[in-house]
């Protein structure tokens, strides 16, 4: 597949990197040569210095060729322009583009988007997929990462083990024996920021990140396994009321009506706009980095606090000052990577990272077949997929003991109508069963074979 990344920043360095190793044909265009250099250098792509949006720029990228084009420059009107000239001069089938400003994806301008005005198929406005991404947590305390799959009836969970933690120490084989009724599957496993397809034979150990799938109604059954209790949170203080603070207290003012927010925004003008525009939220201005007026939010109340400013510093402080003065949990927004490992250690919950969630969203649209989501693991990792088995698939019509899997792939789930099976060795996939599976990034281009459509389902 051929396909054009317009800007070279982190998500699309990241779209790039995903793109390349499963040996697409991937063009990078940006306007500042010193992101071109450090992507020419690192990735085995072509890179392009130039206007995203100049047809000149596009035709030399090979956009009268190309199957796709993904617009993630740091500008909407330059996202949306290229789509536009990828479209009108170039005709190239598919147009992704990333658009933050609220001003255009309001629903009464719906039609702006439309293929006869400015044909864009997918949108992502990467402040509501960090909103909708905090309100999955909040759902589920304990539980660092949460993914559902299959209209929800299956989600990957993820967990950070502790001492404390029933299971560690005890090999991934037993846990059926010891919790016959879970039927959880271990995909992942983070140790020393290293990741690690597991085997039956490896053990979890304090300090893990453990990603397992299971289904949904046993969720609470499963965190109790590991050691997670908690109730979800009823008093909620958010930190920056930017989009994403504005977004997360919106929805939480329209689908979660027994829980109590307020939001503390240090911005005398955008604190105003905020209050204006929710209806039983409370906005403090100040500064979240202030005992008092940590103090007159009511933190020592609150169960979780969520910290979306724009700094990542001051999301990472302000969470520890909150949990210093008595709140329960903190959910952290971090941009930069590098401090991942680090914040775990230091008493940050959960942490949510804008370009991973952005990105797995965005190779959603990437994949081709039956595959109907995807979704990224911890920095290139693998992907977990959910897709839908033909009665072509090598994985259909035998015991599963004997399928040959590739090498770096788990079946997590099989969801047949109603049932949620979990796979075994004598487990067969029929098809049209939707299939939930972690592959690392080395199996991607695989498992994608396995689920394509082939010519006779046309």
């Amino acid at each position: 597949m051929k396909v054009i990344v317009c800007g070279a920043g982190q998500v699309g360095f990241s779209i790039a990197r995903y793109l390349a190793a499963e040996n697409n044909d991937v063009t990078v265009v940006d306007q500042r040569p010193e992101l071109i250099r450090s992507i020419s250098d690192t990735l085995d792509v072509q890179a392009l210095v130039g206007y995203a949006s100049h047809p000149g720029v596009l035709e030399k990228a090979g956009a009268e060729d190309a199957d796709m084009l993904i617009a993630v420059t740091h500008a909407d009107e330059v996202n949306m322009v290229a789509c536009q000239v990828a479209h009108s001069l170039f005709n190239v089938p598919t147009k992704i583009a990333r658009v933050r400003n609220q001003n255009y994806l309001q629903p009464h301008w719906a039609n702006l988007f439309s293929r006869e005005n400015m044909p864009i198929d997918v949108i992502i406005s990467p402040e509501i997929e960090v909103a909708r991404a905090i309100i999955r947590r909040l759902q589920v305390p304990g539980a660092m990462d949460i993914i559902p799959l299959a209209g929800d009836r299956v989600r990957l969970i993820g967990v950070r083990c502790t001492e404390n933690t029933p299971v560690v120490h005890t090999p991934l084989r037993q846990l059926t024996q010891l919790f016959p009724e879970l039927n959880i599957v271990v995909v992942g496993i983070v140790r020393n920021d290293r990741a690690i397809v597991p085997s039956a034979e490896d053990q979890m150990l304090p300090g893990d990140e453990v990603y397992f799938v299971v289904s949904t109604d046993r969720t609470q059954r499963a965190l109790s396994a590991f050691g997670h209790e908690e109730t979800a949170a009823r008093r909620v203080l958010i930190f920056g009321g930017g989009n994403v603070g504005l977004f997360l207290a919106q929805a939480l003012e329209r689908d979660f009506p027994q829980v109590s927010a307020k939001i503390i925004e240090n911005n005398k003008e955008r604190a105003q706009h905020v209050a204006k525009t929710l209806d039983r939220t409370m906005v403090l201005l100040g500064d979240a980095l202030n005992p008092e007026m940590l103090e007159e939010a009511g933190v020592a109340q609150a169960e979780t606090v969520v910290a979306v400013s724009n700094d990542d510093e001051t999301n990472i402080l302000a969470s520890l000052l909150a949990k210093r003065y008595g709140c329960q949990r903190a959910i952290t927004l971090i941009n930069k990577s590098t401090y991942n490992s680090l914040v775990g250690t230091v008493g940050v919950d959960v942490v949510v990272n804008p370009r991973t969630i952005t990105v797995s969203k965005i190779l959603q649209h990437v994949r081709r077949g039956r595959i109907h989501s995807v979704h990224s693991l911890h920095e290139g990792f693998g992907e977990l997929i959910e897709a839908d088995a033909l009665d072509t698939s090598p994985l259909v019509g035998k015991p599963l003991k004997d399928v040959n899997l590739p090498a770096g792939v788990l079946l997590g789930a099989i969801v047949r109508g109603t049932q949620v099976i979990s796979p075994r060795g004598t487990t067969v996939i029929q098809g049209g069963d939707r299939i939930i599976l972690f592959a690392s990034t080395a199996a991607i281009k695989k498992v994608e074979k396995m689920f394509s459509v082939r010519i006779e389902f046309f």
